[in-house]
């Protein structure tokens, strides 16, 4: 057996493993449809390719204690959840709305971060300073605290969005900060293409995953 992957043979009963590998994987699957999470997405967030997951819900194998650890984080249900028989019970409201709940998570840390903005920009009006600029620096900072929200909880893939968002805000950030100083150094904008082009790259590439 492979460690880190799969709990090909627990030990117990032929019919306990059996049921044991049914009920996970029934779990698994019921929780991955209530929050609308393809094999793919649950895969990327657990560091497992959808043919693993495919595995477990097809009941081949039963996920070893460490992933039924975290696939109870992700769905935001107990491990004993995972491993008990629910009958036609539906699925508990909390593990429905636990990805709708990081995304008003998200949300609202945005909007803190823009409120705290607001509030420099007024103490600094107050103080008779005009500096727009305090709202610029705010945008990579969101950018950057949604990136790391959307790894842990979110859909992998939406990163490549947030990645760009949080190069082109620096470069315009750096650009409009000259421009405050009279160097209208509209070349520096010029960065946004080969910048793209190298996170469009990084998407694409595919490295084999190693476990130990």
């Amino acid at each position: 057996m492979e460690t880190g992957k799969s709990i090909q043979n627990p030990p117990a009963c032929a019919d306990s493993v059996e049921t044991l590998r049914k009920t996970v994987a029934a779990n698994i699957a019921a929780l991955r449809q209530a929050q609308k999470m393809t094999q793919l997405e649950v895969g990327n967030a657990l560091n497992y390719s959808d043919k693993a997951i495919s595995k477990w819900e097809r009941g081949d194998a039963v996920p070893d204690a460490y992933v039924l650890l975290q696939m109870s984080r992700l769905f935001g249900v107990s491990v004993d959840y995972l491993l008990h028989d629910h009958g036609e019970e539906p699925v508990p409201k909390a593990a429905k709305n636990h990805r709708f709940s990081y995304i008003i998570l998200m949300l609202l840390t945005a909007m803190g971060i823009l409120t705290v903005a607001i509030l420099v920009f007024i103490v600094l009006y107050l103080c008779d300073i005009r500096q727009p600029l305090v709202f610029q620096f705010a945008v990579p900072v969101i950018f950057i605290v949604l990136t790391v929200f959307n790894s842990i909880w979110g859909k992998r893939k939406n990163n490549f969005y947030f990645i760009s968002g949080i190069a082109w805000s620096l470069i315009l950030t750096v650009y409009l900060v000259f421009l405050s100083l009279s160097h209208n150094w509209w070349q520096i904008l010029v960065l946004i293409l080969p910048t793209q082009l190298i996170i469009l790259l990084c998407f694409h590439l595919r490295l084999p995953k190693f476990r130990k």
